[in-house]
């Protein structure tokens, strides 16, 4: 019977903790999870890092080194019947050691998950999870408290450089030229899998064409057109609107323009963008340049008049706009106390002169009366007249910045306090 063909990855898989390649902030000397392979005593853990930087292989790693079966469950195709099934061989299996492999964690249920507790709870067998979600929002807080947690990172540009060298050294891979491989390691993005997927796929077409050597115009044509990892629904995703949102409060055009590009690129919906830059106009430019919503809010309805890719340039002048633009909190900032105040105070009565009269009883018992009309005063303004409920202070919730527009507002305020100061010292108050 002929041997199945391993994939390129399962080959170059590392069978010692000192073949990983990257992770040395949890596996280099005295870090946390290689004093736990050296002391001979596991423990249960979850790895979480994004796809391709090595999970289920230190999962497996940790199984050789505790002399432990492995069992793996799939959270993506499993259940509650394959969590018996791995109780009933860890029992069957003991006194050996057993370490339970649960691939993609945060796709299994509350209940699914609480299956697991009173195992580990016991000590039957070591729990492992692997998770490319943040595992505070993902995982039960009872297994996330008898678990730790070792964070992964993307493999940098010099641990996949080496894993390239390492494939070629087993000459499982044609030689690339160093425009070749800066390119393949810039597709790869950090995710050491697809980085072998692709240069298995480089090889099998090299051998067809009889090359002996992928140079970067050829890796082109093979690769097609380059595609990015982006996630549109876990933390790298609210990682980078979170990272556009901060370099437009910032004031940085061109790095707000980056993440708005990445985004774009890695398929986020123009119009979500569309609506968060909308937000970033009030939240926090405000009234330092009211033309910034205006803005906003053309650029979104541009790019559903004109969709992609035309409608994208409007977005893209929207966020520089954004960027430069003069920068206030002031009135978020001035929501945000007001229903605070709001929340701890009573609900106090509005004043007899601010009340609506619309019937003869209403007037008959004061509604209304001794408001007046500001229209009806000088510049428009009736200085002394009190708007807010009786014994309350004046609050000051809006305090304007020195920014833009906000500055003649400032001003502004600072007049009608000042004719208030003179209303208030004629009537001798």
């Amino acid at each position: 019977m002929a041997t199945p063909h391993l994939p390129l990855a399962e080959r170059l898989r590392p069978s010692t903790l000192n073949d990983v390649i990257g992770q040395q902030q949890v596996l280099g000397p005295g870090k946390a999870l290689r004093v736990a392979f050296e002391s001979g005593q596991p423990h249960s853990c979850i790895l979480w890092g994004p796809p391709g930087v090595g999970k289920t292989t230190i999962a497996r790693l940790m199984a050789q080194a505790f002399d432990a079966q492995f069992l793996t469950i799939s959270a993506v195709l499993g259940g509650v019947k394959d969590i018996r099934e791995a109780v009933e061989r860890a029992t069957s299996a003991l006194p050996k050691r057993t370490l339970v492999f649960v691939d993609e964690v945060h796709r299994f249920n509350k209940s699914q998950q609480d299956a697991f507790l009173p195992h580990v709870e016991s000590g039957l067998f070591t729990f492992i999870g692997a998770t490319t979600e943040n595992p505070s929002f993902e995982v039960n807080s009872a297994l996330l408290s008898r678990a730790a947690v070792y964070v992964l990172q993307p493999l940098t540009e010099a641990d996949l450089g080496h894993i390239i060298l390492k494939a070629q050294g087993m000459a499982a891979v044609p030689q690339l030229t160093p425009a070749a491989v800066d390119r393949l390691v810039a597709y790869a993005d950090g995710d050491a899998r697809r980085l072998l997927n692709t240069l298995e796929t480089l090889a099998v077409a090299a051998t067809q064409q009889g090359r002996t050597e992928v140079d970067d115009d050829w890796l082109l044509q093979v690769l097609g057109e380059r595609m990015r990892r982006f996630d549109k629904g876990g933390e790298q995703f609210y990682d980078t609107i979170s990272a556009l949102h901060k370099s437009v409060r910032g004031s940085d055009p061109d790095a707000a323009l980056y993440w708005l590009v990445r985004m774009l690129d890695g398929g986020v919906d123009p119009r979500y963008l569309a609506r968060r830059m909308v937000r970033m106009a009030w939240e926090d430019i405000g009234l330092a340049d009211p033309r910034a919503m205006q803005l906003a809010n053309e650029a979104a309805q541009t790019y559903e008049r004109l969709g992609s890719p035309e409608g994208e340039l409007a977005l893209a002048q929207a966020i520089i706009y954004l960027a430069v633009a003069p920068k206030s909190n002031a009135g978020y900032k001035a929501f945000k106390a007001a229903r605070s105040w709001i929340k701890q105070d009573g609900t106090r009565p509005v004043p007899m002169h601010l009340r609506n009269a619309p019937t003869k009883l209403m007037k008959e018992l004061d509604y209304g009366k001794g408001y007046r009309y500001p229209h009806d005063e000088a510049d428009g303004f009736a200085a002394g007249e009190t708007y807010l409920p009786e014994g309350m202070p004046t609050p000051h919730f809006y305090q304007p910045v020195e920014r833009g527009l906000e500055i003649k507002i400032a001003e502004k305020m600072r007049q009608l306090r000042d004719k208030l100061a003179v209303r208030a010292a004629d009537l001798g108050e």
